[in-house]
């Protein structure tokens, strides 16, 4: 189990490093630059957080992995702690929204809150779960506007913090909405209850994903070549909004891929100490994503001079060659303060926090 949870922190620490550099490209960069070095951070838009949001539901699954053996009231009780987990992350998420209105933790708690009452059912409900979220996710644009309370110029959301709205942006059109971004989620409760210490089906989930991947970027490949009507080369290019489904395919293998190699690499280099440092920083996953969008966004802001809003940067956005080597230095400190702060506490500050609530 050791050499499983070292590649599962792997997955994660290369998660909240993708998310470090599009947070930080969103607030104070641009996604419209064509250059390769802007292009190349496009790249992490989308897949980062699918993996992000994935390892999540693994680490749900993890933690119940022996269900089989539970009895009545232990399974009760582990359903009580994903419920207060839930709770406290959808809290969290909502006070970080008035600061940053591209939380993800308060989506993370309604996923978690929805699978705390499918612990331990049969593993193919998981993927099951997945297929229906998109599939509702595809009727509700037939009967509300995606757009809909949408401000394209800026990003912002019209009327979040009303019933209807909140609603609306929670369940279809928010940027990690429940319907259909909770398929990240159980798959990745699907993996956790698969042995993928065994090297055959490590495999076999590496080459699902990269034959989905080549499949889907193929597909876009060939829609720009044949220039499809726009409606449906929209449909096939769009990038995490709206999360379509050629999207949610390409970043679902692509994390697929990422997160088989994780595992093989923290088994294979387990002794290692950049595994080791890099592990450390991905168990403190939620506590270095809520720094980076508070110290880090305060600082990026205090070098660049530009003030941060929370929103799309319209005016004077700063390089890719900036954007990136801050996301790596950031990264390296927040390796450091992980590592650091691992030698005296297993988890970290926001961790301890959610598990002392939580039981």
């Amino acid at each position: 189990m050791r050499q499983r949870i070292i590649g599962f922190d792997l997955a994660r620490a290369y998660a909240i490093f993708g998310m470090f550099i599009v947070n930080f490209n969103f607030c104070f960069g641009s996604f419209q630059d064509k250059t390769p070095l802007g292009q190349f951070l496009n790249i992490f838009t989308g897949n980062s957080t699918a993996i992000f949001i994935i390892c999540a539901g693994m680490g749900v699954s993890l933690l119940t992995n022996l269900f089989l053996e539970y009895s009545i009231q232990e399974k009760e009780k582990f359903k009580s702690i994903i419920l207060k987990r839930s709770w406290f992350l959808f809290a969290v998420g909502l006070l970080l929204y008035n600061w940053w209105a591209g939380d993800i933790l308060h989506f993370y708690g309604g996923y978690m809150h929805i699978a705390a009452f499918i612990l331990f059912v049969p593993r193919r409900y998981f993927l099951i779960g997945a297929i229906i979220a998109i599939v509702v996710f595809h009727i509700l644009l037939f009967i509300i506007p995606i757009w809909t309370s949408w401000d394209l110029n800026t990003f912002k959301y019209a009327d979040f913090w009303t019933i209807k709205g909140f609603l609306r942006n929670t369940f279809y059109n928010g940027w990690n909405s429940i319907f259909p971004w909770i398929a990240y989620f159980l798959l990745g409760m699907w993996l956790g209850r698969i042995n993928l210490q065994k090297p055959k089906i490590r495999q076999r989930i590496f080459f699902i994903g990269l034959l989905f991947f080549l499949l889907f970027e193929g597909l876009r490949k060939y829609a720009l070549y044949k220039q499809f009507d726009r409606t449906v080369l929209d449909y096939i290019m769009y990038d995490y909004f709206p999360p379509y489904l050629p999207f949610m395919i390409i970043t679902a293998s692509f994390a697929l891929i990422v997160i088989t190699i994780c595992i093989w690499l923290g088994d294979k280099f387990s002794e290692s100490a950049i595994v080791k440092w890099l592990s450390d920083t991905g168990k403190m996953t939620l506590t270095n994503y809520v720094q980076h969008l508070t110290i880090g966004m305060l600082i990026l802001q205090s070098l660049t001079g530009i003030k941060y809003t929370g929103f799309l940067q319209m005016k004077m956005p700063i390089s890719p060659p900036y954007v990136l080597t801050f996301s790596i230095v950031y990264f390296i400190l927040s390796i450091v303060f992980s590592t650091l702060w691992t030698k005296k506490f297993k988890k970290g500050p926001l961790e301890l926090l959610m598990r002392k609530i939580s039981g």
